[in-house]
């Protein structure tokens, strides 16, 4: 069978595919080219992760300082009521967190797909395969919450620590936990 009369077969024995790097530079430049749609979409999962780590974090400095922090630092703790007893709240934090960035990351490759629907089509006409638009979109996507994520979590865990020093002094870096 030839490549030929596979085609009028309505199947195609050979596909011609793009290599990666060329996938990669097209998802790089569809994200200059949507430069603040982006930021805003990178935006969204870099406060959701920020929110989450500085949850987290404030829970692990709380623990740390409960078990070794000088005296006067954990009655601080006592009076404000963290001695490491809040497990439920945040579990419903870390979820409600974790929901908010999903519910983001969703909408956000929805409008994408939405907007880019006439690019999409012209790609298919020019002979793009499925997989490698839904590749461009999963690049993008990827791209996108890699420098949300890591962002977010610096900045979260950096947030809760400096906030944590202000309030008990050099304990919570003395004792963060690694």
């Amino acid at each position: 069978m030839t490549t030929e009369s596979a085609a009028t077969a309505g199947t195609t024995e050979k596909q011609i595919s793009l290599p990666l790097s060329k996938a990669i530079e097209i998802s790089f430049r569809s994200l200059r080219i949507r430069f603040w749609r982006s930021l805003i979409t990178i935006g969204g999962i870099f406060f959701g992760i920020a929110f989450l780590m500085s949850i987290l974090t404030s829970a692990s400095i709380n623990e740390a300082l409960v078990e070794g922090g000088s005296p006067q630092v954990r009655a601080l703790l006592e009076q404000k009521g963290a001695d490491g007893d809040s497990a439920t709240q945040q579990v419903w934090l870390v979820s409600l967190s974790l929901l908010v960035c999903v519910v983001g990351i969703t909408n956000a490759m929805l409008m994408s797909v939405t907007e880019r629907y006439r690019e999409i089509g012209t790609m298919k006409c020019l002979g793009a395969l499925d997989k490698f638009i839904i590749q461009l979109f999963v690049l993008e996507s990827t791209f996108q919450g890699l420098v949300g994520s890591v962002g977010g979590v610096i900045m979260g865990c950096l947030f809760m620590l400096i906030s944590m020093m202000t309030s008990y002094g050099w304990d919570p870096l003395v004792l963060f936990p690694v």
